[in-house]
């Protein structure tokens, strides 16, 4: 499909601009790396291709090795390339992506704040949100993965 089913941007433009807003503050206390490997861990759960493509050109730009990228889809078994911060941020960013099907537990909470202060915690969460909405709507009208990805604004 080379067309989306809906230009929801055009179609809805002060929501399409308001969660653009929302995704700019959501996450900005973590790290533009961090929310960047969240954002993309999250959209390939979500299967969003246009999203995917975004994030992973995002993390390549900031010079993130492609094995190191690519390793995101199975962080659990790649030690070698996130570190204990990373891989909770992960976990965390899973779980909150799984509600309502499951709740995050009070381990991965724990292992969470060992890493990342409370306001840190509660923006992680919120950045996750965001990616879960843009993820809906580009998967749910089909939005095709353009020929250059669109570019991250941070």
């Amino acid at each position: 499909m080379s067309e989306s089913r809906l230009n929801y941007h055009a179609l809805a433009p002060k929501a399409a601009s308001a969660l653009t807003r929302f995704t700019l503050v959501a996450g900005s206390t973590l790290s533009h790396r961090l929310k960047e490997m969240v954002h993309l861990r999250i959209s390939q759960i979500n299967g969003c291709a246009v999203c995917i493509d975004m994030h992973w050109a995002d993390l390549v730009r900031q010079g993130m090795d492609p094995r190191h990228i690519n390793a995101i889809a199975g962080w659990r078994e790649a030690h070698r390339f996130f570190d204990a911060a990373e891989r909770a941020a992960l976990q965390w960013a899973e779980s909150v992506n799984a509600l309502p099907h499951r709740t995050p537990t009070d381990t991965e909470f724990n292992a969470l704040r060992q890493h990342f202060s409370d306001e840190e915690v509660a923006d992680l969460t919120f950045a996750v949100c965001a990616i879960r909405a843009w993820n809906a709507l580009n998967a749910s009208f089909q939005s095709p993965v353009p020929e250059t990805p669109h570019p991250v604004a941070t």
